[in-house]
């Protein structure tokens, strides 16, 4: 468990939950003493946090952005940056509007191809945005007796292979790029992300880049020459190998290893504030860093 946690999401997330207040208790409660909510291409959370009284921890403004590269879709987090510039809601509609487009070609294939049952009175109570992304698509399946017996679900049942976490297991088992109910999206440009981020002065880190880069030296190359200043080496996702592989390779560009648990709520149950595997003396130098920005 770590102090400092500097990836975790809000409800204003698409996969998110947890009010802002409720993030800020769970952060007392754990002894974490700074915070960055980094929404899903959004930054409303900052908006709550105005009107709320907090003494205790330190927020960061953050945001997570989806954006391609080399024909690849990647997180990148921004911290410190100017949470109330309008770029951020521009950014939060285009792709609001695409995630409600690509969201009803995906029911249409989960309902018409895997032949799941969804009750979409339920599904509309759940997200009454309009959009309809994997995880509450799941939720709602999952609830619904008709698809007792449907093939698809059945691994996500407790105590099935994907019983843990079993919505954002359907997202990468399912809906995932190349995956049979997979929807695309276009999203911004790398190049073009770093670029805001820049504007805002604002420090930038890859986020759990071994979900993605997967170790790829020269797709990692290639990113790092695009001038972020770091990489989330400690996150939740990573194994033991992938921490020491992503360290050594901030060390060797002088790049931040930042951390985060991602943290999500019941989307992801088994990811808990905290929990980015920092060791003690790096987790004082990413304070110490904070401290001077």
């Amino acid at each position: 468990m770590n102090h400092i946690d500097l990836h975790m999401h809000s409800m204003y997330s698409l996969d998110g939950e947890k009010k802002v207040e409720e993030l800020l208790q769970i952060a007392k409660d754990s002894q974490i003493h700074t915070i960055a909510i980094a929404d899903h291409n959004s930054t409303k959370a900052y908006t709550d946090l105005k009107n709320i009284e907090n003494n205790e921890i330190q927020v960061i403004p953050a945001i997570e952005v989806d954006c391609t590269f080399h024909g690849k879709d990647f997180h990148i987090l921004g911290y410190f940056i100017d949470s109330f510039h309008p770029v951020w809601e521009e950014i939060e509609t285009r792709v609001c509007n695409m995630e409600k487009e690509s969201g009803l070609k995906r029911l249409e294939i989960i309902q018409n191809k895997m032949g799941i049952k969804i009750d979409m009175d339920h599904l509309k109570q759940l997200r009454p945005n309009g959009v309809y992304e994997a995880e509450s698509v799941c939720e709602v399946a999952l609830s619904m007796p008709e698809n007792d017996e449907n093939p698809y679900l059945k691994e996500f049942r407790p105590g099935k292979k994907h019983g843990i976490s079993p919505y954002v297991d359907f997202f990468w088992e399912y809906c995932a790029k190349g995956k049979m109910a997979y929807s695309p999206m276009e999203f911004m440009p790398m190049e073009e992300i770093i670029a805001i981020f820049r504007s805002q002065n604002a420090i930038i880190s890859l986020a759990h880049p071994g979900n993605n880069v997967k170790e790829d030296d020269k797709l990692l190359e290639d990113i790092i020459a695009l001038g972020i200043d770091g990489l989330e080496v400690y996150s939740s996702y990573h194994s033991k190998e992938q921490i020491e592989y992503y360290k050594l390779k901030a060390d060797k560009h002088h790049l931040i290893s930042t951390a985060g648990s991602d943290f999500h709520g019941k989307t992801k149950p088994h990811i808990h504030m905290g929990d980015c595997q920092m060791s003690l003396e790096d987790e004082n130098k990413l304070i110490q860093f904070i401290k001077e920005h």
